[in-house]
């Protein structure tokens, strides 16, 4: 499956902790349920109050960033898999940063919510928020629109098709590892 992901950024620094991605005051909205899993959608990023440029739109919930560009330790914090899933809820399709708290990384790629990429130095210092993008996965590279530089990424590896089949679950039905 061909995966290109064409979209404005929203940029973060270092150490972006679950709480922040999704409060705690939120955790007992159930993603199962749809329309608990559409207002997690409309709580991401609650915890980085930006009134100048706010990550999810309060009419409908979603956000126009399908990338998050980040630096360090990206989802550190509690092991809650609710982030990924907010984040997912609200539009996001990626999250580029150099490293990943481990559960975050592995929360993403179970629940198939969105594909965590790693850089191999830090890049979100040279995007600004809205800036457009383009991620090729399948290349591992990320362009920026504006200026053509191309910047290379880490590989998914095994972890892709997980996510492209919608998480662990559905990657082992498709696979014919569980049926049903």
């Amino acid at each position: 499956m061909s995966t290109v992901i064409e979209s404005s950024v929203y940029v973060l620094g270092d150490n972006i902790d679950t709480d922040q991605i999704i409060p705690a005051e939120y955790l007992n909205l159930v993603p199962t349920i749809p329309g608990e899993y559409e207002k997690l959608g409309s709580y991401a990023l609650a915890g980085l109050p930006n009134p100048e440029l706010p990550f999810v739109d309060k009419n409908t919930g979603k956000t126009r960033y399908a990338i998050i560009i980040a630096g360090e330790n990206f989802g550190c914090g509690s092991s809650r898999e609710h982030a990924p899933i907010a984040l997912g809820a609200a539009g996001v399709k990626a999250v580029i940063a150099q490293s990943y708290a481990r559960i975050f990384f592995r929360n993403s790629v179970a629940t198939g919510e969105l594909y965590p990429v790693e850089t191999a130095s830090s890049i979100n210092n040279e995007f600004e928020t809205g800036d457009i993008v383009n991620l090729n996965l399948d290349k591992a590279e990320l362009t920026s629109v504006s200026t053509g530089k191309v910047y290379k990424l880490k590989s998914l590896g095994d972890a892709k098709p997980v996510i492209d089949a919608g998480g662990i679950f559905a990657h082992a039905r498709k696979t014919g590892m569980i049926n049903r």
